[in-house]
């Protein structure tokens, strides 16, 4: 039975803490980007094309770094990666708000300068830094509630957006999220690196080398980044361009910015429930079904009639279902294979995510451009769907058998 306290020590609680603060700023502030998209058209000569390619080179990006900084986060601490992260991911919307961001420039900052500072301080790194201080039977719980709170700044910081652009210039909102990032950056110093006392001899003498010949030669491993590669294509098609396809459709622009807040709101629901649920079943299941139902909430969403009645009920369904994958994905990475190497091996399965990120955002920007339409990248979008939900089905849940070398 597990009788023992929730946080094994006080380091566990401080580190919670810390996490949930750090990625409310990063997650919810990245929410934000679609809603800022018509300042960047009028203002900065920025097309959907451009938008999208800096979206997607953003997600390549960041899940390039997500693997790197967490090889270093899992050898050396989180603490320096999640602060040297958010003071880049600060340079890079400053650098926006303040200079002529235009062309490549535009790129830079928002592809580069942000995918780099998302890399180190958002919930692929986050997640698994603070669910090594606590037990396997409470990690899920625990990736629940730091993804909630990434939730919550995704409910929040739309709203706060769309509230100051009525009082101010878009410039000087991104200058308030700079000084935020800051904070956090100083924040995040605390964060503390869980002793591996307890890990066994086997595991402790384990070099990164082979843990990833250990992860890719598991079909497991492989079946989960199949299937986050489509949670990357759908969040940011929809993240990215849903605010322009409601306007298509007919609808008022304040529905674009509900739909983005209510996935905030919802979301903070569906990882806590994910979260708790993974404790207690089969995680590949509660994938299998995530996904599919996520296809069936696509296929209402693109085929209803539009009204401010759909588009709501698209916020609320797939905003149960929008980070719920992440206390799922990175739980059956650490029931597999423990936590030594677990921020970098989930930092590569994020990178997977990122590559469908990349598809979402650049497609959908492209599809409207070329076919003045983005039901293209939907139609891709709901097959996906389906293809996840079957890819998780086969995966074997159980810790990997290690034999120690004689």
């Amino acid at each position: 039975m597990n009788n023992q306290n929730f946080f094994p020590n006080k380091f566990a609680l401080i580190t919670l803490l810390i996490g949930c603060f750090v990625v409310f700023v990063s997650m919810g502030i990245r929410q934000t980007y679609g809603l800022f998209f018509q300042f960047f058209e009028s203002d900065l000569s920025i097309t959907s094309t451009s938008f999208g390619l800096s979206i997607g080179i953003q997600a390549i990006v960041w899940g390039t770094f997500a693997t790197i900084f967490g090889l270093i986060a899992d050898k050396f601490g989180a603490n320096k990666v999640v602060s040297f992260a958010l003071i880049i991911y600060a340079t890079g919307i400053f650098f926006i708000s303040n200079f002529e961001s235009s062309g490549l420039f535009f790129q830079i900052n928002l592809g580069l300068l942000v995918g780099i500072g998302l890399g180190g301080a958002a919930a692929p790194i986050v997640v698994p830094t603070v669910a090594k201080h606590f037990p396997n039977h409470d990690r899920a719980k625990v990736a629940g509630i730091v993804t909630a709170f990434a939730s919550v700044g995704m409910f929040v910081y739309p709203l706060i957006s769309n509230t100051l652009f009525k009082i101010t210039t878009w410039n000087y909102v991104f200058n308030i999220f700079t000084l935020v990032m800051i904070f956090a950056a100083l924040l995040a110093l605390l964060l503390k690196k869980p002793n591996d006392e307890n890990e066994p001899d086997v595991v402790k003498n384990q070099n990164f080398i082979e843990a990833l010949n250990e992860a890719f030669s598991h079909k497991g491993y492989l079946f989960l980044m199949a299937g986050f590669f489509v949670c990357g294509f759908q969040i940011t098609l929809v993240a990215t361009h849903v605010p322009n396809y409601i306007i298509q459709r007919g609808l008022e622009s304040w529905t674009g910015a509900a739909i983005l807040s209510l996935i905030g709101l919802f979301n903070i629901f569906g990882t806590l429930t994910m979260g708790f649920l993974g404790d207690k079943y089969s995680k590949k299941f509660l994938l299998s079904g995530l996904y599919f139902f996520r296809g069936i909430i696509l296929i209402l969403f693109l085929f209803l009639p539009a009204s401010s009645i759909t588009a709501i009920g698209f916020g609320i369904g797939f905003g149960f279902l929008w980070l719920a994958t992440i206390p799922a994905t990175f739980g059956i990475v650490a029931q597999i294979f423990g936590v030594k190497y677990l921020t970098m091996l989930s930092g590569i399965v994020f990178l997977s995510h990122q590559f469908g990120s990349f598809a979402g955002a650049y497609l959908g920007g492209y599809f409207y451009d070329q076919l003045g339409s983005y039901d293209y990248a939907w139609y891709i979008s709901i097959g996906l769907s389906f293809f996840a939900t079957l890819m998780h089905l086969p995966i074997d849940e159980r810790p990997i058998t290690r034999v120690r070398n004689a």
